[in-house]
């Protein structure tokens, strides 16, 4: 048996998560979220956000970089052929070259999702 005495300092808090479940932020929320916040009707706002979707892939679609300040940049990024394995067979398979979307964070973003920074002000 131990004399050691319990530690009084309290346990850190822990991030506890309600659902396994990521949430998604779909078109549909979007649209709803500007008819709530901005007054626009609901036709407007689904057709504002289908616009705003059609332009950033439209850019990026021509092979343009697309920067939201304060958000991030999305860029087109061409990726050469290299070869692969088949992880089940091992057979080794030439994977194409291809063209990806990336994404970066702005700085203002990173600090927002790290806490070090407060959200910005909600809509008016």
């Amino acid at each position: 048996m131990s004399n050691a005495v319990p530690d009084s300092t309290p346990a850190p808090e822990r991030l506890m998560l309600t659902s396994v479940e990521t949430p998604t932020l779909t078109k549909a929320e979007l649209a709803e979220l500007l008819f709530e916040r901005l007054g626009l009707n609901k036709r407007e706002s689904k057709d504002m956000v289908e616009a705003f979707f059609d332009i950033v892939n439209d850019t990026l679609v021509a092979g343009e970089d697309v920067k939201l300040s304060g958000f991030g940049n999305f860029a087109i990024r061409r990726k050469a052929p290299r070869p692969g394995r088949n992880p089940r067979t091992g057979e080794s398979i030439p994977i194409k070259a291809r063209n990806v979307v990336t994404f970066h964070a702005s700085h203002k973003l990173k600090a927002v999702v790290q806490g070090d920074a407060p959200p910005p002000e909600e809509f008016e």
